[in-house]
Formats: structure tokens, sequence, C-alpha cells
């Protein structure tokens, strides 16, 4: 982790704050490196995050079984994987009424007609969840009042630049070099 900034105590302050967020989020064995620009005199904030590389997508396929019944005309949804249970109802529901949901038992899910193609549906997105709770904590991160807010993310780093004035040019150009630097792995 690298904060830069022309006050040694504020960068070793924001370490400090940086460090503490991701403690606090159980972010750490996530993330491979960061780097930070601040600046009170400009006042802006650059971040730059790495994730590391998380599991590949979870679809329907991988934690449960899909099957047709023709006489009944029923989809038939037996859960291989209970942890991803409240996931595979959060999509149905996306797509259904609960109503037109019947759950025997735990294991077991109803859907009136042929539904088998939902074994194409993501279940879980491990990237997308470690995205999310890395803007969590950027968003704490940040100094309040900078509203202005310009995301850089790309790929496996999550990057942003926030003032509470224009967005200069240097500043998204110091955010590109952080993210060369990270994925170089510098």
């Amino acid at each position: 982790m690298l904060v830069e900034c022309y006050d040694e105590r504020g960068a070793e302050v924001y370490e400090i704050i940086i460090q503490q967020i991701f403690q606090d989020l159980v972010l750490g064995a996530s993330v491979d490196d960061l780097k930070a620009y601040v600046n009170p005199d400009d006042p802006v904030f650059v971040l730059a995050i790495k994730m590391r590389k998380t599991s590949n997508v979870i679809k329907f396929e991988d934690v449960a079984n899909l099957t047709y019944d023709k006489q009944r005309d029923v989809t038939m949804i037996l859960i291989d994987n209970e942890n991803y249970l409240p996931n595979i109802l959060k999509q149905l529901w996306k797509q259904f009424s609960r109503d037109e949901i019947y759950q025997p038992n735990r294991y077991q899910l109803e859907i009136n007609g042929d539904f088998t193609e939902l074994k194409s549906i993501v279940v879980d997105d491990p990237h997308s969840n470690l995205q999310r709770r890395i803007y969590d904590a950027i968003f704490r991160i940040l100094p309040e009042g900078f509203k202005n807010i310009k995301d850089l993310s790309s790929g496996d780093i999550v990057a942003v630049v926030a003032t509470d004035e224009l967005i200069k040019d240097a500043w998204i150009e110091k955010c590109h070099e952080f993210m060369d630097e990270l994925n170089k792995g510098m």
C-alpha cells in the first residue's frame, strides 16, 4: 500500500484509515495492492485498488438440478448446495412472483411450465460481489464533501478520482499511472 501526500503525517493517517476500513469490511485478503494520492491543497483524492482473482461465476446448473416433468407441466429444481438457496430464490423472484414458486421442502422448488433454460442463469458472481465491497470501502475512505467522483475502474482494478472541484486532467493521468503500476505489479 502506498499513500502519496506531501504531508508525511497526513499520509500515515490515511494509511491507518484505509487499513481500519479494510479490516472492518474484511477486505485485506481480497486486495493485492492499493495506491492513493491525497493533496489537501488541491483538494483531490485518487485511489486505485487491485483486486485479487476471484472464483468463476456460479450458475444455476452448478448448484441445482433442473428437470421438467411433462405430465405435470412443472419444472422441478433440486438444490445441491443449500448455501446458494437465497441467491437462487433472489434470481427466481426477479422473473416470477413468490406465489408462482412452490417450495415443498428446503431442497426443492417447483414452477409451473418448462423453465429448464434457467440452468444458465448466474446465481453468484464473486468478482462483482468483491467489486461492490471495494466500492463500499472507497466511499468510506473518501473525504467528506468530495462529491465529484470519476470512476476509472477497469478489469481487476477499481479506481476513482474524487474532489469537491472540477476534476483536472492531471488527476485522471495520475489515476491511470496508478492503474498501470498496479497492472504491472509494481
